[in-house]
């Protein structure tokens, strides 16, 4: 086996084949070096198979029957949409199966440089991996291995079949009722998304829904999800859970009240944990956080010099593009001496409800928390003229400015397709563009992205009191 290093049976050993892996293996191969991806189950990890791709395909679905049956147009009819659930998924499995094959399996198929090694990967020591009884070496590893769902202790949880996010958008039939217990991005993707394609749905979250967020994000996203058929049960605790006849009894507590109600599932979608359970990380020095996510300085490189993570199975974002953006940053600081560090400072993130609920930097709470003084111009979008002529305005457009400053340090979007508006305001942040300058901008008249030059103007100036594309 011809290697940069014949001390090793590779350059770069990598345990994990999600987005992070591929990032890595990919830019070893262009510095020249050999890779192993090291896989104990399905290539391609958590996005493509159990996560985005599955998860936004069944969304847009249910988005698709929602409008059909909601048209805003006065003359125009609607009507039921039927819904054969098992075709939908196995639609879904086919997309899954050609974007794993595309984006994944033909990478590996093309290029000799990367090889597939299925097992399950454990450390010998900070060089060797024992997979399945057999030593593979490397000079330098890469830990990819993701997460999985968090499951909290709940009493009799374990002895029901309850659903995760992977396996929900598996079912072959759609639950009558279900149970969705916690109130993040997933809970709320998941509850939109049967609650439209038809189960009668409520949301059980011990907090507030989007409870990271700003109190109108929050209230606004519960009262339209309320108005939509979903209930939601904030500041509710899960006690117990058990088999009834009906499927699965939920004993909770609320206002103070032991209450119960039966569903045909229940959904676990409290969190996410990092895994690294059985990767013999502690024998060899690995330091892992309290949440079992690995530790790694600014180059992604651990506490042992020549091992490095990225991903989900560190306390970064966890998010794709993130993940992706770690595994090339790792292995080109594994090879060229930790030249280039992780900067989070201007990182998007997107909830694929509908409407979307969408930021980048500091919410309100956030920038409390750093001691920022800031101003805050918050533009409805009954003020977009877009969202006027497409009989949709809901929601808003939040920007929130440095105080004596014309400096963008946050913004929150809830909009349908309000993601797409992110990436000016992410550009704004880093390339530290005015706001007064992004309000003087043309922007096509009647697209949603005037809505950022209207709320960046918003900050001076009453934009009801203006003329169309007045500046």
């Amino acid at each position: 086996m011809d290697c940069c290093n014949n001390e090793y049976d590779y350059d770069l050993a990598i345990i994990g084949s999600g987005s992070a892996a591929f990032a890595a293996a990919i830019k070893a191969v262009e510095l020249g070096k050999r890779v192993a991806i090291i896989e104990k189950s399905t290539l391609g990890g958590t996005c493509v198979n159990f996560g985005c791709v599955p998860s936004k395909t069944l969304i847009r679905a249910a988005e698709a029957k929602h409008r059909a049956e909601n048209i805003p147009f006065k003359g125009l009819s609607q009507s039921t949409i039927n819904v054969d659930f098992k075709t939908l998924i196995d639609n879904k499995a086919e997309l899954v199966e050609s974007l794993r094959i595309g984006k994944y399996q033909s990478v590996l198929e093309n290029n000799d440089n990367i090889q597939l090694i299925k097992g399950v990967a454990q450390f010998k020591d900070q060089h060797t991996l024992d997979v399945d009884g057999r030593d593979i070496s490397a000079d330098n590893i890469l830990i990819a291995t993701g997460s999985s769902a968090f499951i909290p202790p709940i009493e009799g949880l374990e002895s029901v079949n309850y659903l995760t996010s992977k396996t929900a958008f598996e079912l072959s039939e759609l639950p009558e009722t279900l149970a969705v217990v916690g109130g993040g991005y997933i809970a709320l993707e998941t509850a939109q998304m049967f609650a439209r394609l038809g189960s009668k749905v409520t949301i059980i979250q011990r907090s507030e829904i989007l409870f990271q967020e700003d109190d109108d994000i929050s209230h606004w996203m519960t009262e339209y999800f309320e108005s939509e058929g979903i209930e939601i049960l904030n500041r509710t605790q899960v006690s117990q859970v058990k088999e009834s006849p009906d499927g699965v009894e939920v004993a909770f507590m609320r206002d103070g009240e032991s209450r119960r109600k039966s569903f045909s599932k229940i959904l676990v979608a409290t969190g996410r944990k990092p895994n690294t359970k059985g990767l013999n990380l502690e024998a060899i020095g690995v330091q892992t956080d309290k949440s079992s996510a690995v530790k790694a300085n600014e180059y992604g490189q651990t506490s042992i010099e020549n091992i490095y993570a990225a991903g989900d199975v560190l306390s970064s974002p966890a998010l794709v593009y993130v993940a992706a953006y770690e595994g090339n940053l790792a292995a080109e600081n594994a090879f060229q001496g930790n030249q280039r560090k992780t900067n989070y400072e201007v990182v998007p993130w997107v909830i694929f409800s509908d409407p979307q609920v969408s930021g980048v930097g500091l919410n309100e709470a956030q920038a409390k928390a750093k001691g920022i003084e800031y101003d805050v111009s918050k533009l409805t979008l009954d003020n977009v003229p877009r969202a006027i002529a497409a009989r949709d305005t809901r929601g808003f457009i939040k920007l929130l400015r440095k105080t004596g400053t014309q400096e963008l340090i946050g913004a929150r979007i809830i909009a349908p397709e309000g993601s797409e508006l992110l990436m000016e305001l992410g550009l704004m942040m880093r390339y530290k563009i005015p706001i007064s300058d992004i309000a003087k901008e043309l922007h096509p008249y009647l697209t949603l992205s005037e809505g950022i030059k209207l709320a960046a103007q918003t900050f001076d100036k009453d934009v009801k009191s203006l003329s169309c594309c007045a500046s």
